[in-house]
């Protein structure tokens, strides 16, 4: 596939500026913001369906009861969010980021400024207020994962675009790979074990963790908050930091996809690149679907004991997997370029910009509400709702959300956690509230 020439620069770039200064909204990129909204609902549901409902805190025997127990409508619905969800809007949302670290860097080049003090003090302020959330609120936090990752970019600012995607590929698709068989067969070598200690040690630590997801189910189902956030930290650095290497390689290699794009300007420019957006969308349709269908057929025979998951080679699939979520998230991305361009679908899609404007402020409320449905010192409804109720209950917030963040946003210049990004970034308050129109009568004394 050929790709797209640099663009001019001319097109939404600010004007040089003497110092810095947050993005005004008529500077704003409209289409990232609705990319961001709509990335931003996905994560909302991938992260009630797998974490708040209480999905990932379940053994493998008591997955399978709930699977045999549940009607048509919710197996049909968890085939569907395995398939079209999860994995896919996070990777959007990766993908953003990175290209907003583009962005970042096109305005300091503007402005004739070095882009890593501002850059620095903005992923700094980020991890602190990620560290609030994961251990006072959820453990499923990104921000911190993705502050962290955030400073590496600043390795690859001025790598060229052949380099930015070599080692993208090479993080997505191969560094999982070489993570997970580390993981699994590391430990077994260097005891000096066989295959039967492997064994031994795989059960043990499978049983292990079914013990700390039962501990963890039950405090979240019962405990007060201070019960719950001892038990988010424990099972954190218990378990769920085990697996966050491979994540997080994979991660940073969708960073350096959306680095690339913003430098190539595919997005400031979107029309013309339409017909690299319409290729791209046809492969990566075509890479979904046979990807889709490997993930499909290899999970049903799991499930039917046909094939072992425990098996070595199942590492393999790893690659496969990340070729469906780059996929799938790429064919929603320039599905939603493609329709921007068309006048009546871009009023439509413009309903999530101010979401998306607002994305860590409705990141985090998302967090907020989920837990005051779904643990026990709320409603306490984890491990109790069919699927297709927390799509509901999801789908519903969501909306709200939308029309809460227009209100907002007609009246603020930022959202609340925005504002307090910007302020400690910039190391002095920003101005809140929207600037007044002018009234007729001051119009027409002019």
């Amino acid at each position: 596939m050929a790709f797209p020439p640099m663009s001019p620069p001319p097109s939404p770039l600010p004007a040089a500026q003497d110092e810095a200064r947050p993005v005004d909204s008529s500077e704003r990129l409209a289409l990232l913001d609705v990319l961001r909204g709509f990335a931003l609902g996905g994560v909302f549901l991938s992260n009630v369906l797998m974490w708040f409902s209480g999905r990932a805190y379940m053994t493998r025997p008591q997955m399978e009861a709930a699977m045999a127990s549940a009607s048509g409508l919710d197996t049909a619905l968890m085939y569907t969010n395995g398939t079209l969800i999860f994995g896919k809007f996070i990777t959007i949302f990766s993908f953003l980021f990175g290209l907003g670290f583009s962005v970042q860097m096109m305005r300091a080049e503007a402005r004739g400024a070095a882009i890593a003090p501002l850059y620095m003090r903005r992923l700094g302020v980020m991890f602190l207020i990620g560290c609030v959330h994961l251990f006072g609120l959820w453990l499923g936090d990104i921000l911190t994962s993705y502050a962290t990752l955030g400073f590496t970019l600043l390795l690859f600012r001025k790598r060229g675009d052949k380099t930015l995607l070599i080692w993208a590929a090479v993080l997505i698709f191969i560094s999982p790979v070489v993570v997970n068989s580390a993981m699994k067969f590391l430990p077994t070598l260097l005891s000096g074990g066989g295959a039967e200690a492997g064994a031994e040690a795989a059960k043990a630590a499978m049983e292990r963790s079914n013990q700390a997801r039962a501990e963890t189910m039950q405090a979240f189902s019962s405990g007060s908050y201070f019960e719950v956030v001892r038990a988010n930290a424990r099972y954190y650095f218990g378990q769920f930091i085990q697996g966050l290497a491979p994540v997080l390689f994979a991660l940073l290699g969708r960073f350096l996809l959306g680095l690339w794009a913003g430098r190539r300007r595919l997005f400031h420019d979107a029309p013309q690149h339409l017909a690299f957006f319409r290729k791209l969308f046809r492969w990566s349709l075509v890479i979904a679907v046979i990807s889709s269908g490997v993930g499909i057929g290899v999970g049903y025979m799991m499930r039917q004991k046909m094939i072992d998951p425990q098996a070595s080679w199942t590492v393999l699939l790893g690659p496969v997997r990340q070729l469906n979520e780059v996929g799938l998230a790429t064919v929603y991305v320039t599905g939603l370029v493609l329709l921007f361009q068309r006048e009546t679908w871009q009023r439509r899609l413009m309903v999530l910009a101010p979401v998306g404007r607002m994305a860590l402020t409705n990141y985090l409320g998302q967090t907020v509400i989920s837990l005051f449905i779904y643990y026990g010192f709320g409603l306490g409804l984890i491990g109790k709702t069919s699927i297709a109720t927390n799509i509901g209950l999801t789908l519903g917030i969501f909306a709200l959300q939308v029309v809460l963040s227009h209100w907002w946003l007609a009246r603020f210049r930022f959202g609340p956690a925005e504002w307090v990004w910007r302020s400690l970034t910039y190391g002095k308050a920003q101005p809140m509230r929207q600037p007044a129109a002018p009234t007729a009568a001051a119009a027409t004394a002019v």
